[in-house]
């Protein structure tokens, strides 16, 4: 769950546990041999030909899927080819660790205030994952999203490995427990509501970070859950903790996956490693500036971003000791990825005629943070997003500083 500027406590422990790592590389734990080189895109999971997407190989399968969804859409609106279609709505909500109690709070404030759209497209990263299924199904899934946020304990997310036995293991914490949240929540009814929102012509994506290729990978949920494949369901719960899973810090996840019929895996950890949030490949929406280009009208596009932290500067006293400045460098670079990638979704934004419209924790939310996933520091920061949010959301037209 990236971007909690208080996980780094896991994480700067997890420095030391990797610096010692190679002492104990035999006794690290097994897996099975990773896609050779230049074999990624080949890489096939549960013989689903649009499970995900890897934009930086190639852009033509996630078009191709934005336009079939798009026809899905049209279909079943019932608008005639030619004619424009009504407004869509993006949402795209970043990762945050136990932040994303933000996001789900203004989310159930939105709701509230009922003016709530109806999202073609949720994406989400780390914490923005375990978020972005309630988001796409909607309102009646707010109680489930707040459960999730204000009654979780660092007991539903994990279990903390000693220092040692992290030295010999993938990671400082084992997400286990997480990963039986998840799987609770995320039951079958909720699995046939996202597909069906699929067929419908919507979309679902989570991305994850493929750690052998150094790719990010963008999951694509409602084709998983319409497939019908029995291996769906724990596929997406898998995608949905590897999302969310701090490298070092928490144990990565691997996939089972096929080249040409030989059995490979991958390791894949937070979505964040990469990108903070996301919405969209540029490449998506190259007919659209055509039309812009040429003066045509073009279907009303807003998107959302929900940036579950601060964007404003975290000031802290940093001592001049190895691990508290690897900590602070890691929090600042975490820090700047996430407003890099608002900063460039509102460029995307701008030159593609799409309203722009941005969430994020305000600096008069002040509730001391003591431990990780503590509801005394979850709960007031939903009520914070809920209590904006159902009072008419005060959404950014553009990221702060830029000018």
């Amino acid at each position: 769950m990236s971007q909690s500027p208080r996980l780094p406590v896991l994480a700067r422990r997890g420095a030391l546990a990797l610096g010692l790592g190679s002492l104990a590389a035999c006794s690290l734990p097994q897996r099975g041999p990773a896609v050779p080189r230049g074999q990624t895109g080949r890489a096939s999971v549960l013989s689903l030909a649009n499970a995900r997407f890897f934009p930086a190989l190639g852009s033509g399968p996630i078009v191709a899927e934005f336009a079939a969804a798009m026809e899905r859409r049209r279909s079943f609106m019932g608008t005639r080819a030619g004619e424009m279609m009504p407004p869509l709505d993006l949402l795209a909500i970043s990762g945050g660790g136990d932040d994303g109690a933000f996001g789900a709070g203004l989310l159930n404030g939105w709701t509230a205030a009922g003016t709530r759209p109806e999202f073609s497209l949720v994406t989400g990263v780390s914490t923005g994952g375990l978020i972005a299924p309630f988001a796409f199904l909607g309102p009646a899934y707010d109680a489930g999203l707040r459960r999730v946020y204000t009654e979780s304990t660092l007991a539903d997310i994990l279990v903390q490995r000693s220092l040692l036995n992290a030295v010999f293991n993938d990671g400082l914490a084992d997400t286990t427990p997480l990963f039986r949240t998840i799987s609770r929540e995320l039951d079958e009814p909720m699995m046939a509501a996202i597909a069906e929102g699929y067929r419908q012509g919507r979309l679902l994506l989570i991305g994850t970070t493929d750690l052998d290729a150094q790719l990010p990978v963008i999951w694509n949920i409602g084709a998983i859950a319409a497939s019908g494949h029995p291996g769906g369901r724990e596929l997406i719960h898998r995608i949905m903790l590897a999302s969310a899973s701090i490298p070092g810090a928490f144990a990565p996840v691997l996939f089972d996956v096929t080249v040409d019929g030989v059995p490979h895996q991958e390791l894949h950890v937070d979505g964040g490693a990469v990108n903070q949030a996301f919405l969209y490949p540029i490449a998506v929406t190259q007919a659209r500036r055509a039309r812009i280009a040429r003066r045509l009208p073009v279907q009303p596009i807003r998107a959302w971003v929900i940036r579950n932290a601060k964007l404003d500067a975290n000031w802290a006293s940093t001592s001049r000791r190895t691990m508290s400045i690897a900590g602070r460098a890691v929090e600042t670079m975490i820090a700047a990825s996430g407003f890099n990638d608002v900063t460039r979704i509102w460029l995307n934004a701008e030159r593609d005629d799409v309203e722009y419209r941005l969430a994020f924790i305000g600096p008069e939310f002040d509730v001391p943070y003591t431990t990780p996933f503590n509801p005394d520091y979850m709960r007031p920061l939903f009520e914070n997003g809920y209590a904006r949010a159902r009072g008419g959301f005060d959404w950014s037209r553009r990221p702060p500083l830029v000018e």
